[in-house]
């Protein structure tokens, strides 16, 4: 079964045990998939308001279309981290080179995280000049969830 369909309380219960997976590259997926899916939600509330111009409708549309997207694709990435760590659990047992390749292919899984993280955190300005003034701190929210997926696959990418 793949930890995206795991519910939060089997995730929490899988990533709490003494196991090498999940880790830390999932749970920063989830929590920059947490933050976009604010994002969207804010969006949502935010089409259809009296006193929305057509240009402000149709950038909102764009945002719903662009976090949706990346939603689904950091929730892709709660999984792709843990099969990458496990190749490099797997690679401690082989030789130096597939080590290496291991090591690579998780810090690029981990960097990928951090960059869609970041193309979300970019959607949020509009939202908290022009989306419902009622969701701000929902905006603010996302952006801190946002900001945290984004540092903790950097650590992991640098490491």
């Amino acid at each position: 079964m793949k930890f995206k369909n795991h519910t939060l309380t089997q995730y929490l219960a899988v990533l709490s045990k003494k196991e090498p997976t999940p880790g830390g590259g999932s749970a920063a997926a989830l929590t920059g998939a947490t933050g976009t899916g604010l994002l969207l939600m804010v969006t949502e509330y935010s089409k259809g308001r009296q006193g929305n111009t057509k240009a402000v409708e149709t950038r909102l549309t764009r945002i719903a279309a662009q976090a949706k997207a990346l939603r689904d694709d950091l929730l892709k990435h709660v999984d792709l981290d843990a099969e990458a760590y496990t190749q490099v659990v797997r690679a401690r047992k082989l030789s130096q080179r597939e080590q290496n390749a291991a090591d690579r292919n998780a810090r690029k899984v981990s960097k990928n995280i951090a960059k869609l993280c970041y193309k979300a955190v970019k959607l949020a300005p509009f939202l908290a000049e022009k989306g419902n003034p009622y969701l701000i701190s929902d905006v603010a929210v996302a952006v801190e969830l946002l900001l945290a997926g984004y540092n903790g696959a950097m650590v992991l990418a640098e490491s």
